[in-house]
């Protein structure tokens, strides 16, 4: 049995930057509602969104104030139930953010721990009564906020924040807490979502100098009680030999996450993409661990956050950085890019439509940043990870389509002017081309939902041929694929492996090719790239 979630499309966003429906400068849930039909014909199945909890918004919605509330800036929880609904209907699951690691410092939970040390909530987070010793160590966001203990003087102990210092971090340790989060996760499936996303997973695991997964299997178990098909999605970014135990293995199925996103894959494909040649991208596909039963990674180019460099060596970093964010303020955190694909890759189609075909021909279940699919740009006037968190641009009207409220009142203001302005770039304009991006991605994503073997088939790199081709291939009991993808500029031609009484099939490709394949001579183009079914005849 193949879970949904193992062959499926999932779409991040933001509501507050989405769809503003009521005039007031923000996103909304009646927005993202009446939007439903646009993402279902692009071939999305899964929308995951970002913190929609009420919330000082210090940190685009990461400060919670409320788990069991949505903020009023989006609408009610009738609204949310009522786009469950709709999304239900339109065949589409949605994931939310479960932000755990910490809370707003206005959190109620939070100001009751600052009134004493026998408060009702003090115990939740996480206090020293000295000055730790690893006050400036381990800081996520370098650059931004240096500490990672912060003293507060109303009871004369630090509190622990490895992100802003207005995020104090719960003690998952303590039972109490652990039995508040199991009430959040039943809460949101109750009302009907599929699943989510697990912010910084491994802080949840590193508790108190030692690692413990017992309360990822917990929320596990809880999920998998209240909604048998429940997706799981954690963020995290660790070495190698810790992937697996996020999933667990109990009897060779997953028993923790059930996704995880390839952060080793995505180094891997920025780094090829830098260079022009496909080696990285083929090693990950050599070394990538073998999973568990029903677990599957997540793929991406662009997340919501930066683009981490972390995993690679100094020099492949200067790779990276040498082409894609060369200006310093391009790049965030000592680690990442704060930029879009479509302007790292100056906006040159043939490139950007190699480079989403080689994710969407990987292993896993590829999530796209909204306004990936029309190019959008990033705005580097805005401060740190803001920079691609910029309104939808749905046409060349007023503010890109997204609201009708004055200026002022945007949440963000739009990309305006340039080649990525929402003049130039938006869905009304591109929706009208029938060779627009948009066009290409709704033919893409259909496309690889016909080919089950993308996703849960056993992926495996063929060797030989030049350096800036990439030829790898998939198969299950029901089909086999081979996938050509070449990083340079100049033609190549390359054999894909067939047998004698095999037919290539073309399935998808950049086009101007001759119908009939001779698996021993494969043409691909500069940039080009080629999915090919293998048949028996």
């Amino acid at each position: 049995m193949h879970r949904w979630y193992r062959n499926g499309v999932i779409y991040s966003l933001d509501i507050e930057t989405f769809q503003d429906s009521d005039d007031d400068g923000v996103g909304d849930l009646r927005g993202l509602t009446d939007r439903l039909d646009y993402l279902g014909r692009l071939g999305v199945d899964t929308v995951w969104l970002s913190p929609c909890h009420p919330s000082p918004r210090r940190d685009g919605g990461y400060d919670i104030t409320d788990y069991y509330g949505i903020d009023p800036r989006f609408g009610t929880l009738g609204d949310f139930a009522e786009l469950v609904s709709q999304a239900d209907e339109a065949g589409i699951r949605l994931v939310l953010d479960l932000v755990v690691n910490h809370t707003s410092d206005e959190h109620p939970w939070f100001r009751s721990a600052l009134s004493g040390r026998s408060a009702p909530y003090h115990d939740w987070y996480v206090w020293a009564d000295d000055e730790p010793a690893d006050r400036w160590d381990g800081a996520v966001f370098p650059g931004s906020e240096e500490e990672t203990w912060t003293y507060a003087e109303s009871v004369g102990r630090w509190y622990r924040h490895r992100f802003y210092r207005f995020q104090p971090e719960l003690d998952v340790e303590n039972p109490a807490v652990r039995a508040e989060l199991a009430k959040i996760v039943t809460f949101w499936l109750r009302l009907g979502v599929a699943g989510f996303r697990i912010d910084a997973a491994p802080f949840l695991i590193e508790s108190r100098g030692r690692r413990d997964f017992g309360l990822l299997r917990q929320l596990r178990e809880t999920v998998s009680w209240q909604r048998g098909d429940a997706m799981l999605l954690a963020e995290a970014n660790v070495p190698e030999d810790e992937l697996l135990e996020y999933f667990g293995t109990a009897d060779d199925e997953a028993s923790r996450a059930t996704m995880l996103f390839d952060f080793r894959l995505n180094q891997a494909l920025m780094l090829a993409l830098a260079r022009g040649d496909a080696d990285p991208v083929r090693e990950r596909l050599r070394c990538s661990p073998r999973l568990p039963g029903q677990a599957q990674w997540a793929t991406f180019l662009r997340n919501h956050d930066e683009v981490d460099l972390s995993g690679l060596s100094p020099e492949e970093r200067g790779d990276v950085l040498g082409r894609f964010g060369p200006e310093p303020r391009m790049q965030l955190y000592d680690r990442g890019i704060r930029r879009r694909l479509a302007c790292m890759l100056d906006g040159d189609r043939r490139r950007l439509e190699l480079a989403y075909s080689l994710l969407l021909t990987m292993p896993g279940s590829p999530v796209l940043r909204y306004g990936d699919e029309i190019g959008m740009g990033e705005d580097l006037t805005l401060p740190e990870r803001t920079a691609i968190r910029t309104p939808m641009q749905w046409s060349d009207g007023p503010h890109g389509g997204f609201s009708r409220a004055p200026a002022g009142q945007l949440v963000a203001p739009p990309v305006q002017g340039g080649p990525f302005g929402y003049e130039r770039v938006n869905v009304l304009g591109q929706r009208r081309d029938p060779n627009s991006l948009l066009t290409w991605f709704e033919r893409a994503l259909h496309t690889r939902k016909e080919c089950p073997e993308i996703a849960v088939g056993t992926h495996e790199p063929v060797d030989g041929g030049p350096r800036e081709v990439l030829v790898h291939r998939t198969g299950t009991a029901k089909g086999r694929m081979v996938f050509v993808h070449n990083l340079g500029p100049a033609e190549h031609r390359v054999r894909i492996p067939a047998g004698p009484d095999d037919l290539a099939l073309a399935v998808f490709e950049d086009g101007g090719y001759d119908d009939r394949i001779d698996p021993a001579d494969v043409a691909v183009a500069g940039h080009g790239y080629r999915w090919i079914r293998l048949v028996t005849a």
